[in-house]
């Protein structure tokens, strides 16, 4: 009977389509999740519950950014009329991190510049923080930002990003977290009309790491494509949520989400919803999640979800595959004289490679491939005990 009663709580709690979702600033407009809610029955809720009310002391991160002259880089009040205009928190822990944040920054890339270097901003965590950063790419303008993630603490974050009309954004955020660290986090883009946007999220560190990333459309011809690459040890929660929400017609999005994992109780999740509304004709949407399970022991869920308001699209679909190590690659390099070794880091390498290779910043993807490297030294370690 008790069995009976909470699948039904968590049924109503499923709202009946993306666009129903409830949005508000305060955080008092949200219950306290239980982990019974569908956007929240993955997460563990033990490990998050400290960031689930306002955190007594949220100094312990440190803010360093580096940009090229030209673009404008300040600390504003919360209070500034240029936050707030794209994202809308749509839980409560994304609404106390914007309710506690007193400053926040906003970066801002001219109309008609065009950027080669990288835009970094480095956050540094060393007890409970909260963060919220602007990025405006103006009209016509190109650059790219990497958002660096280190150190260790329990961390809320908004990142609220407008790419205007016709320009193109290179969005990388990284979660290098020592294995303590608990991160949830929010990045919601909006597109413009024509405006082009890569986003890459390379999540490997942490004990437990939340990101939902959302995207919406101002105008007809915008287009996102969404990378991710993570992976998982023993123990570890790794989960991320997509959303691409296509409310103009003529836009496009691509999502590739490529995971790993190895050790006991390593778990990560991947959730992915498109929503085509009724005016979004001429969409053209796909979305994959590979899985790599290289250890018993592990666990990778993975839930795609598609839901469309009208015939008159270019094309839509989704896929997930969730797979063990392939023996047989194994034994086919192995007989052409590759070590086993060697055979692995070749595997899971490819693997990886077309996610990790499409972030622009060299000293970003090369730290990011020696994760890999530990990764695959662990797996072949346990794999010859």
């Amino acid at each position: 009977m008790a069995v009976v009663q909470e699948e039904r709580e968590i049924a109503i709690s499923v709202p009946v389509n993306k666009s129903e979702v409830v949005s508000s600033f305060r955080a008092d407009d949200f219950a306290v999740p239980t982990g019974r809610e569908e956007d929240w029955r993955f997460t563990p809720m033990r490990r998050v519950k400290s960031l689930l009310n306002p955190l007594p002391d949220s100094s312990g991160a440190k803010v360093a950014i580096t940009a090229p002259d030209g673009v404008n880089v300040e600390w504003v009040e919360s209070g500034d009329s240029r936050l707030g205009q794209v994202l809308t928190p749509v839980d409560r822990v994304s609404a106390l991190a914007w309710e506690h944040v007193e400053q926040a920054l906003v970066v801002t890339v001219p109309k008609g510049s065009t950027f080669d270097e990288s835009i970094l901003v480095e956050i540094d965590g060393s007890a409970a923080s909260y963060s919220k950063i602007r990025i405006i790419a103006e009209a016509d303008s190109s650059a790219t930002v990497v958002i660096d993630h280190t150190g260790t603490g329990e961390h809320a974050s908004n990142v609220e990003v407008s790419v205007g009309d016709r320009s193109r954004l290179v969005l990388t955020s990284v979660q290098d977290w020592d294995r303590s660290a608990v991160h949830l986090g929010r990045i919601h883009t909006q597109l413009g009309r024509d405006a082009t946007l890569q986003q890459v999220v390379a999540t490997f560190g942490g004990d437990t790491v939340r990101l939902v990333s959302t995207v919406g459309y101002d105008g007809p011809g915008g287009s996102a494509d969404l990378f991710g690459a993570y992976f998982a040890d023993a123990g570890q929660h790794l989960e991320h949520r997509l959303f691409a929400d296509h409310d103009a017609p003529h836009c496009r999005s691509n999502v590739v989400y490529k995971g790993a994992l190895q050790g006991e109780h390593a778990h990560t999740v991947w959730i992915g919803d498109v929503l085509i509304r009724a005016k979004a004709v001429g969409t053209d949407t796909y979305e994959i999640n590979r899985n790599l399970v290289l250890t018993d022991g592990a666990r990778a869920d993975s839930v795609p979800n598609l839901e469309i308001e009208t015939g008159e699209i270019t094309g839509a679909g989704h896929a997930s595959t969730t797979g063990r190590f392939d023996d047989e690659q194994l034994f086919y390099l192995q007989s052409r004289g590759i070590s086993a070794d060697i055979a692995r880091r070749l595997v899971v390498s490819g693997f990886f490679a077309d996610v990790i290779d499409q972030i622009p910043t060299e000293s970003i993807r090369t730290r990011l491939w020696a994760a890999v490297e530990d990764e695959i030294n662990l797996v072949g370690a346990e794999q010859s005990q």
